[in-house]
C-alpha cells in the first residue's frame, strides 16, 4: 500500500523537521506548503529590552521586582525576544539574585527557548512544556507560580501575535479567584502574521497532484484557514474547490484554537484535533478518527 499522503500546513524548520522525520517513518508521504510569514514588531521588543535594562525584572530591596517571567505559546514569539536578546549583548537579562521563569505550551517552543537559555538566560528556568494548551498551561501557571511566590506576584510578561486567544489573562487575573492567587499578566504583541501571497496557488497546484486516495491537512494556526478550505471546497466553498480528484481529504488542526476558528469562522468541522501540539499527537488524532470510520 503507498504511503499516504500528509500535506503540513507550515514552513520546513531547517536543519531538520521533527513532522518530516516522524510521518516519513509512519507511512506517510510529508509534504510542507509555507502559508504564513512574520513581521516582528521591533518597537515593541524594544519595550521588552527596556523592561529588563530598567530594571523591572530585577530585584532591588526593598523594592519587588515588578516581573517574574514570561509566557510564551509561540515560536515565533521565542524567536522574537531571541532576536532581541542577540542585538543587546550588553544587558543582563537575568540574574542569580533575580531568575527568570518561563513558562510555554509544548515542547517544541521548549526546545527553542532551551538553546535560548543555555545561551544567554543561566539563570532561568522553563517549565509547562507538557500543558498542551493555552487552557492547561494557564492552570499550570496558577499552582506553580503560587507556590514560587507565596506572596507577593511579580507580574508575568506575555509575548504573542496579533491573533490569540485571551484564555492565559483571563485564567490568571480571573476575579472569580481569591486576589492573593491572581497573577497579573501583561501582553506585548512581539509579532504579525500574514498569509503568503503564493500559498493559494501552491497549495491548489499540490492538491492537483495529490493521489486519488485519501489526503490529510495537517493545519497549524487560523491565519490561512479561509484560503485552505476554499481550494479544497469545503465548508462555505462546497463544490467550488480543486478538490482531490475521486480521493478524499480530511482535516487535522494542531489544537484547539485552530478548530474552533475553523468551527466558528466558517462552520467547519475539523476531522481531527490533535491532543498534543507534536508529531505524535497529529498521528494520534489521525488513527483514532480513521479507526472509527
Amino acid at each position: 500500500m503507498p504511503p499516504t499522503p500528509i500535506l503540513l500546513l507550515k514552513t520546513k524548520s531547517s536543519p531538520q523537521d521533527g513532522y518530516e522525520e516522524f510521518f516519513s517513518a509512519q507511512n506517510y508521504t510529508p509534504t510542507f506548503i509555507p502559508v504564513l510569514e512574520h513581521r516582528f514588531h521591533k518597537d515593541n521588543l524594544s519595550q521588552v529590552r527596556d523592561r529588563f535594562t530598567s530594571g523591572e525584572f530585577h530585584t532591588e530591596a526593598p523594592t519587588p521586582r515588578k516581573y517574574g517571567g514570561l509566557i510564551f505559546t509561540s515560536q515565533r514569539a521565542v524567536e522574537g525576544f531571541a532576536q532581541m536578546i542577540e542585538d543587546e549583548q550588553d544587558v543582563q537579562f537575568n540574574t542569580p539574585s533575580s531568575p527568570l521563569t518561563l513558562y510555554t505550551v509544548g515542547p517544541a517552543t521548549a526546545r527553542t527557548l532551551t538553546t535560548l537559555r543555555d545561551k544567554h538566560l543561566p539563570h532561568a528556568s522553563i517549565h509547562g512544556a507538557e500543558t498542551g494548551t493555552g487552557e492547561n498551561l494557564a492552570r499550570f501557571i496558577l499552582e506553580h507560580y503560587d507556590a514560587l511566590h507565596p506572596t507577593h506576584k511579580p507580574s508575568l510578561l506575555f509575548l504573542v501575535g496579533e491573533v490569540r486567544r485571551d484564555i492565559i489573562p483571563k485564567t490568571l487575573m480571573d476575579e472569580a479567584l481569591p486576589v492573593q492567587k491572581r497573577v497579573g499578566v501583561e501582553e506585548v504583541v512581539v509579532y504579525e502574521t500574514g498569509v503568503m501571497g503564493s500559498f493559494e496557488g501552491d497549495f491548489a497546484d499540490v492538491v492537483r497532484r495529490s493521489a486519488d486516495g485519501a489526503v490529510w491537512v495537517v493545519v497549524f494556526s487560523p491565519t490561512g484557514c479561509e484560503a485552505m478550505l476554499r481550494v479544497l471546497g469545503l465548508g462555505p466553498f462546497a463544490g467550488n474547490g480543486t478538490g482531490n480528484g475521486n480521493g478524499q481529504v480530511f482535516v487535522a488542526t494542531i489544537g484547539p484554537t485552530t478548530r474552533d476558528h475553523l468551527r466558528e469562522e466558517f462552520g467547519f468541522e475539523a476531522h481531527v484535533c490533535a491532543p498534543r501540539p507534536s508529531p505524535e499527537g497529529v498521528l494520534e488524532g489521525i488513527e483514532k478518527f480513521m479507526s472509527g470510520i
